[in-house]
């Protein structure tokens, strides 16, 4: 081999062991979506009239195994908004005081927290090389209804990341998967520990549908982009 040959050949070695070692972008596997796990707690069930008290977000990515894992997590605990209504059984199930003066001094006002939210999640599509955020959630369009009843509220359409419809929803999932629909025990037969005290916050189950989710797909047939048919 003359010593041009062998030049390009250890160049093309050089290339190609560095593109075996980068990260692989989401945005290859789910047709430009990026995952995003969504939790809120509200103050009751219709996303018109009842507040938002807490919402958290979580990207989900590939680590440098070319795994599922969590990226940053972003979260806001809400004042509500004018008008609201409070629903006391609501509430008290998720133990929310909305005017507990350690919340409210933490508390945003909606616009500011979904705005904050917003960049961030924009920050990290456009690094993955997404159109869209698709949320993640379980019984994902509950956290999708709330979600978009505060972007109407607030104004905040052209900063929103989220696809208007589409959802992955690990309710659906975790049926066909284990045959539970409920995120503890989902958890628990995925081999995920889940601490119901710490049930009802938006992080804390954010988190264990984030953990969840990548455990399903981490476990499923793996799909890769060069499967993909041109359709």
């Amino acid at each position: 081999m003359s010593n041009e040959n062998q030049a390009v050949q250890s160049q093309n070695e050089a290339t190609n062991s560095k593109s075996s070692n980068e990260i692989p972008l989401i945005g290859q596997r789910f047709r430009g979506f990026l995952p995003v796990v969504v939790d809120v707690e509200t103050a009751g069930f219709n996303a018109q009239t009842d507040a938002l008290l807490e919402i958290a977000c979580i990207p989900i990515v590939y680590d440098e195994h070319g795994q599922f894992t969590q990226g940053e997590a972003f979260q806001a605990h809400i004042n509500p908004f004018v008008g609201a209504n409070l629903d006391r059984r609501s509430l008290d199930f998720t133990g929310i005081d909305p005017f507990n003066p350690m919340r409210m001094a933490m508390a945003e006002d909606e616009r500011d927290a979904l705005k904050r939210i917003f960049k961030s999640l924009n920050t990290i599509r456009r690094e993955q090389q997404c159109t869209h955020c698709v949320l993640v959630g379980h019984n994902a369009h509950f956290d999708l209804g709330f979600l978009q009843a505060a972007i109407a509220r607030t104004s905040t359409k052209n900063q929103n990341p989220f696809h208007s419809f589409s959802v992955f929803d690990t309710v659906s999932l975790s049926a066909a998967a284990f045959g539970q629909t409920v995120l503890a025990r989902a958890c628990i037969q995925a081999g995920i520990e889940f601490d119901g005290k710490e049930a009802h916050s938006a992080l804390y189950d954010t988190q264990k549908t984030a953990e969840l989710f990548c455990h399903l797909m981490n476990n499923a047939i793996q799909y890769t982009p060069a499967q993909q048919q041109e359709i």
